[in-house]
């Protein structure tokens, strides 16, 4: 997993929590990079969920819960970075339908090892998405903190509804627009 995600995770923690917290949390943990992470390296994507994991335990917080605020932090990391991503969408339908079709074929462009998840969409009739996401890592959570997000972004309400997703691997988002 690439490591921009864990300086992330790492940066929203020491927000929430502090820097102390979180260098005890990682001392805590028996992690083969030591806690050290830089933004262009990769690790095991098991560390993640170890770090998750043991912020859940220090703050009572769903891990669950943790990975979908991380995917609204990591979304506004996006809308920063990469606002070219952004410029032409006219709404978060749209920009959820590019995904896999414009955001995954540049991040691939820059990180050609990166292991994305795939997003399978169709435009629906009555004015929504069918989003089906799969990953060979158990993220659904923290993809639906992303779409939320997205959502909010362009500031229209929209009603999210997902299923599946008890393995954190697969699930199908439904997006509609709230009339």
């Amino acid at each position: 997993m690439k490591g921009m995600v864990f300086t992330e995770l790492l940066a929203m923690a020491e927000q929430a929590v502090g820097e102390d917290v979180v260098d005890e949390v990682l001392d805590g943990l028996d992690l083969d990079s030591g806690g050290a992470y830089t933004a262009v390296g990769s690790y095991p994507c098991s560390e993640l969920f170890a770090i998750v994991g043991a912020l859940s335990d220090r703050t009572g917080i769903d891990a669950g819960e943790l990975q979908r605020q991380f995917g609204h932090w990591v979304f506004r990391t996006f809308e920063q970075g990469y606002p070219q991503f952004f410029a032409d969408k006219a709404g978060a339908l749209e920009m959820l339908e590019a995904i896999e079709g414009q955001v995954h074929v540049e991040v691939r462009k820059l990180y050609p090892d990166a292991e994305l998840p795939t997003f399978a969409t169709r435009m629906l009739e009555e004015g929504g998405l069918e989003m089906q996401y799969r990953s060979d890592r158990p993220l659904v959570a923290f993809c639906h903190g992303l779409v939320e997000a997205c959502v909010a972004h362009f500031d229209r309400p929209m009603q999210i509804t997902r299923t599946g997703g008890a393995d954190g691997r697969e699930a199908l988002f439904v997006i509609r627009e709230v009339r």
